[in-house]
């Protein structure tokens, strides 16, 4: 399937209270360069000025905007987003600028091809990871757990711009609420033995200050749940 003449992209935004960056990031994926997209944002109950925003501002400009009553976590939000997704292929996009939407068609495109079923945009591939040292070998230790029970060799597990063939994701049960999902989704799509792919990507990390990072309590959460959700 080539996406030039049918294929669909759905874009999934989760947020919580990213006043400072919402828009531009939602002005970026419009501009990105897929000529089908349905765009979701899910704000997982704000407590800034996020929504304001969302409704003066963004809600015509995108396909919907899901609102929870209650605080979830990133798991949660992306949850909902799979669940209202129509497109051909689904992908994730953070409400920071940490990740660049100009590079949806490389890693969409093994997808929309028929080369792959999920494709993962890999900060450490064929690049020079960016940020701070502290969270590189974090992530680089929970990769390296995860590929001993999924034997992916992936290389960036913990990254944001994971891209699935809808029915794949549509089809997975997610049950963790925040940042365990990163491990909970690798294990099961390894389960399924889909066509997984990595392709290089671009990172532009935001400091401590400007953002949220993945905590201790995060960390050992997701060891837990490389055990928990692995092939057993």
């Amino acid at each position: 399937m080539n996406q030039n003449e049918t294929g669909v992209l759905s874009i999934v935004i989760p947020c919580y209270n990213e006043e400072n960056t919402i828009e531009t990031i939602v002005d970026k994926v419009i501009a990105s360069p897929v000529p089908r997209k349905e765009i979701i944002i899910v704000d997982d109950c704000s407590k800034d000025n996020t929504r304001k925003i969302l409704e003066e501002k963004i809600r015509p400009k995108v396909s919907q905007i899901i609102y929870h009553k209650k605080n979830g976590g990133k798991g949660a939000a992306l949850r909902t987003g799979f669940q209202a997704a129509t497109g051909d292929v689904v992908i994730i996009q953070d409400a920071d600028l940490e990740y660049d939407p100009e590079e949806y068609p490389q890693v969409t495109a093994p997808i929309f091809e028929g080369k792959a079923d999920v494709v993962y945009g890999s900060r450490f591939k064929d690049n020079k990871m960016k940020g701070y040292l502290a969270n590189r070998m974090a992530n680089w230790f929970l990769t390296r757990c995860s590929n001993l029970f999924t034997h992916l060799r992936c290389t960036d597990m913990e990254t944001c711009y994971k891209a699935f063939r809808r029915e794949i994701i549509q089809s997975i049960e997610i049950r963790e609420q925040r940042f365990g999902f990163e491990p909970e989704i690798t294990a099961k799509i390894a389960q399924k033995a889909v066509r997984f792919m990595e392709v290089p990507i671009s990172y532009y990390p935001r400091t401590n200050e400007e953002g949220k990072k993945i905590g201790f309590k995060d960390g050992l959460r997701a060891i837990y749940c490389i055990w928990k959700y692995r092939k057993g």
